[in-house]
């Protein structure tokens, strides 16, 4: 297994000998890597490897068989009911299918956690609200309802709404998937541009391969068939060097002998 090297100082998250299972059947085992602060980290591999389910346990909708999740050091896995409570509220969470109410509005959608986490006003809410779609170029579409806006608005409007309480790590679940190519690329920017103005820390699930170029600092790629990870690494740096075959091909489109894909 290929692994890239980190400096202890910049360590955010750390999964220690992490294994998945559901009963006795065993997803995923031995999974070690190291995501840094400020890095878009993406979690990779062909169909039903697991990667949603990983990131169902890096933020505690599911415990590890065995296994540990460090943040900032501290054992996610071992603390406390209150301990976990406070690591939570850390974490920033748009699932793929946007999952945005029908039935509100966007600013309500956005709204909703700093509603049921924080002791903002109702006019202090409104304008925390109309910055983070501000930020997410939604700006003067608080009162559209997410019936009324096209698909890629809608994911957009799930990371505003993720960004509601200034978390520290945002996840994103196939923020893609389903979108034209160009919706597709200006949520990438989007991402980019969290990263990049934030400091922001963004663990993104994703098979897009446009994508993962585009966005990607660091990934860990999960094996199907030797149910763990085959390599962490940049993406680019895996597509053109990793020893693994299977992870160039999967990274090139299946296509070695006929060029990279495109920069």
């Amino acid at each position: 297994m290929i692994q890239q090297a980190t400096s202890m100082e910049n360590e955010h998250i750390e999964v220690r000998d992490l294994t998945m299972a559901y009963g006795d059947f065993v997803l995923m085992r031995d999974l070690n890597f190291t995501i840094r602060k400020g890095e878009v980290f993406i979690i990779m591999g062909g169909s039903g490897c697991g990667k949603s389910t990983l990131m169902r346990h890096l933020i505690g909708l599911k415990d590890p068989a065995a296994g540990d999740i460090y943040y900032n050091g501290e054992s996610f896995i071992s603390a406390s009911a209150d301990q976990r409570e406070l690591m939570l509220r850390r974490f920033g969470v748009m699932y793929q299918s946007g999952a945005l109410w029908s039935s509100l509005t966007l600013a309500e959608n956005v709204g909703l956690p700093l509603v049921q986490f924080s002791s903002f006003s109702k006019r202090q809410i409104r304008s925390i609200v109309s910055y983070k779609l501000s930020i997410v170029g939604l700006a003067g579409f608080e009162e559209f309802y997410p019936a009324e806006i096209s698909g890629g608005m809608a994911k957009r409007a799930g990371v505003a709404r993720a960004l509601a309480l200034d978390p520290e790590v945002l996840y994103l679940d196939e923020p893609s998937a389903g979108l034209d190519p160009l919706s597709a690329r200006r949520l990438d920017d989007t991402i980019l541009e969290l990263r990049n103005s934030l400091g922001m820390t963004i663990v993104v699930v994703t098979h897009e391969l446009e994508s993962i170029f585009q966005i990607g600092d660091n990934s860990v790629f999960l094996d199907v068939d030797t149910r763990t990870q085959a390599a962490t690494g940049n993406p680019r740096e895996l597509r053109d060097s990793c020893p693994d075959e299977k992870i160039r091909n999967f990274l090139s489109r299946g296509e070695l002998g006929a060029g990279k894909p495109p920069e």
